[in-house]
């Protein structure tokens, strides 16, 4: 497997499930590991939510606990958790976004396939610098303030560089609603300049792009969400969302089962590659004149 898709967000993820199984196949609550350990059980409770990262001398004291003996899942164990706490490129971010995108940001390191479904804007990985700036929202329940905008920006900008454009970039599937092609974001120059800017990625091997056109009639899937896979088959999908209240990472099987309906269903119902291109570059060409400087 790529070293990039063996990061510490995998690696924490991983561990969690089975410390978390450990200790149910002990038959032991956690109430009582924290009491044994002479933990806080809001600590315990922490690291099998993968929100915090654990020592490997804790791993081991725990396994022992749970009454685990094989040494090697002993080690496979230990190993998992040096990799939960080796510091990434996006580490320095976490203190700067909210704990969902922060989350987000750490499993799009690692992911091998990203498929996003856009209603309102462009994915933020193929956002042009200018259409971030714009795009990022200044008021509402996830507003950021003014004076964060353009840290926000510089993540995006660094997202791209690490993810998008890095040795080892994930399959990215794009089903973008037609009314963020036509949503003057930014002005006519800003928006000319972003279509022609996934235009111009989705001729990428990596890249495929789709519109979901207003003649595929009325879309009611209203909010974005980003379907996250990873090369080893241990690792299930996430789904990312953002809708008017939440940010929310949602990793519970049988809760993303229906985003994957959902995309298969999107997807169906889009143009073809290449026919969304086309729509892509006719748009641009339509900002073109005196108004889009």
């Amino acid at each position: 497997m790529p070293a990039r898709h063996q990061g510490p967000t995998i690696g924490r993820r991983r561990l969690r499930a089975a410390l978390r199984r450990a200790r149910e196949a002990a038959a032991l609550t956690q109430d009582h590991v924290a009491a044994q350990m002479d933990w806080s059980l809001s600590k315990l409770i922490r690291i099998e939510s993968g929100s915090v990262s654990i020592s490997t001398n804790d791993v081991k004291a725990l396994l022992d606990l749970y009454g685990v003996r094989d040494q090697q899942q002993v080690q496979d164990l230990v190993e998992l958790a040096r990799a939960a706490r080796r510091r990434a490129w996006w580490s320095g971010y976490k203190d700067r976004v909210p704990a969902a995108y922060a989350a987000y940001i750490g499993l799009e390191a690692e992911a091998s396939a990203l498929r996003y479904f856009q209603p309102i804007s462009f994915p933020g990985l193929l956002q042009t610098e200018e259409y971030a700036r714009a795009v990022i929202p200044a008021d509402g329940p996830h507003h950021v303030p003014a004076a964060e905008i353009e840290g926000r920006v510089q993540i995006r900008l660094a997202r791209q560089h690490e993810v998008l454009f890095g040795a080892d970039p994930p399959q990215i599937e794009v089903i973008i609603d037609e009314a963020a092609l036509r949503r003057m974001t930014g002005g006519p120059r800003v928006l000319r300049e972003q279509l022609q800017h996934v235009a111009k990625m989705s001729a990428a091997p990596h890249v495929t792009v789709r519109v979901l056109p207003f003649t595929a009639g009325s879309n009611t899937v209203l909010g974005p969400f980003v379907i996250l896979h990873f090369a080893d088959q241990a690792d299930a999908d996430v789904v990312y969302v953002e809708s008017a209240l939440v940010e929310e990472v949602i990793d519970r099987a049988d809760e993303v089962r229906p985003y994957q309906h959902v995309f298969d269903r999107l997807r169906a119902e889009s143009l073809s590659p290449a026919d969304s291109v086309a729509m892509l570059h006719d748009l641009a060409r339509r900002l073109d004149g005196p108004d889009a400087g």
